[in-house]
């Protein structure tokens, strides 16, 4: 874990299992404890990937394609003997699909991994375990994400039982991961993503001295809170807000996260809580110090 002083531009290396020693006994961490779907699924010749993201009507869904430009309109596959047929590509890229049959396509599937991490388009059950066990936090609650939180990856029933902590849920949709391709990144848009506050967390979160937020997610259900009603309150709702600098944050006094894609809103997120020639550099140390970086990588911890 590298640990990131914010105020005196200080980088400091020390290990996970050490978190506590950094926060004061009245922080307050706060986790999402969405839980990731395996929406996942191969075509049974192995030619095409689809993550199915929302279902639109009795057998239709909207779903990711991999490879796109040969699963256009018309085309068909077979998933597990059911027939998907390729319709119409909507705004965000992901296409129509109709299926043969009413079934649920969010269950049964194999843990939808970022496309860095690598697996055969058959899935081999021994990853498939692996995956389905380390691809979800210890505290994952409630079904609704097509990616992990994964800041939160790093607990274990042991170090959270030491933190005074409290938990919010936001299902972590496409816009999460999906990469800044504008040069005026004010033109980004950010797809809505469907989020909860409970009673006792938003009266927790409301008398903290300081908020801990695990992850980017986190932030920014927070943030959109602070900013929609002028306080926390609990609720539901959509976020589709994008933090980029500058940002005056309301809320979150201590960010933990991981290392982040380049042109990603989760590195931008984090360049306007600490400055971003720090955070640059923050990066090339952890470059330098062989820090793993992404899903399954190592975190740092923003003061």
């Amino acid at each position: 874990m590298m640990v990131v002083h914010r105020d005196r531009k200080k980088i400091e290396h020390a290990r996970f299992v050490d978190l506590k020693k950094f926060l004061r006994d009245d922080d307050l961490l706060v986790l999402n404890n969405s839980r990731v779907l395996p929406a996942r699924h191969f075509s049974n010749d192995g030619n095409f990937e689809f993550l199915f993201l929302e279902k639109t009507a009795p057998c239709r869904w909207k779903a990711l394609v991999k490879p796109s430009r040969k699963f256009g309109k018309g085309a068909a596959a077979v998933i597990q003997g059911v027939r998907a047929e390729a319709g119409e590509i909507f705004e965000d890229g992901s296409r129509e699909i109709t299926l043969s049959e009413d079934v649920d396509v969010q269950q049964g599937g194999a843990m939808p991994l970022p496309p860095y991490i690598k697996r055969s388009a058959v899935i081999d059950p021994r990853y498939r375990a692996e995956d389905e066990a380390r691809y979800q936090t210890v505290f994952a609650k409630y079904e609704g994400s097509l990616a992990a939180p994964t800041a939160g990856l790093h607990f274990t029933p042991q170090i959270l039982g030491i933190l005074p902590h409290v938990f919010i849920t936001l299902h972590v949709g496409t816009a999460t991961f999906r990469p800044v391709k504008v040069e005026d990144i004010t033109q980004h848009q950010m797809h809505p993503e469907r989020f909860s506050i409970s009673p006792d967390a938003a009266e927790a979160i409301a008398n903290a001295k300081r908020v801990v937020a695990v992850g980017t997610t986190t932030v920014r259900v927070l943030e959109s809170v602070q900013r929609s009603f002028g306080k926390i309150q609990a609720g539901e709702g959509e976020t589709n807000t994008f933090i980029y600098p500058p940002f005056q944050f309301r809320v979150v006094d201590i960010l933990l996260t991981n290392f982040h894609l380049r042109r990603s809103t989760l590195l931008m997120l984090v360049s306007a809580f600490a400055d971003r020639e720090f955070i640059l550099r923050a990066y090339k140390e952890a470059v330098r110090e062989r820090y793993r970086f992404f899903s399954y990588g190592d975190c740092m911890l923003i003061l």
